[in-house]
């Protein structure tokens, strides 16, 4: 679709269409439907951001627990399905998977909350890598750095969706 399409959108379309782009978290679509019309994705995206990033700790906390463990063997939304498979995150040998549930584990014990990273473009030894790198960071930054990342796959997300 294009940007002029998603302008048109009654806001039940509007957050439906856009909805998942922050993991099961449609109060941002919600919000940002009010600001309409956007001029791009750019700028659709950056006041998203900007959504949650005006939001309570408390809620930023919510959207980043509301990710999938990478790797994991569960029910996850389709958009995390196929972005995990692009990784190679849905085919791990059983040493891999284990080797995955065990960073996951350390990793959501020390920051209470699931490790993050946009994977589109990255191999699962990278994501890995990764891992073994922001366990050793301090609970602080790496809540940032997990916002962040989100912020990267909600902007992936958007550019599937709408042509630019």
């Amino acid at each position: 679709m294009r940007i002029e399409d998603l302008n048109a959108m009654s806001k039940e379309e509007f957050v439906e269409t856009l909805g998942s782009v922050f993991e099961q978290s449609p109060w941002i679509a919600i919000k940002a439907v009010e600001d309409r019309p956007y001029d791009s994705v750019e700028d659709l995206h950056q006041r998203m951001v900007e959504i949650v990033r005006d939001s309570t700790r408390e809620e930023k906390l919510e959207l980043i627990r509301s990710h999938p463990n990478l790797g994991e063997r569960l029910k996850m939304s389709d958009d995390s399905v196929k972005e995990q498979q692009g990784a190679g995150l849905q085919s791990l040998d059983e040493l891999e998977y284990k080797k995955f549930q065990t960073l996951n584990y350390q990793y959501s014990t020390k920051f209470e909350f699931p490790f993050i990273i946009a994977v589109k473009g990255r191999t699962k030894e990278e994501i890995f890598n990764y891992m073994c790198e922001r366990i050793l960071k301090d609970p602080a930054i790496e809540f940032e750095q997990a916002l962040k990342e989100i912020y990267q796959i909600a902007r992936f997300r958007l550019e599937e969706q709408i042509i630019m």
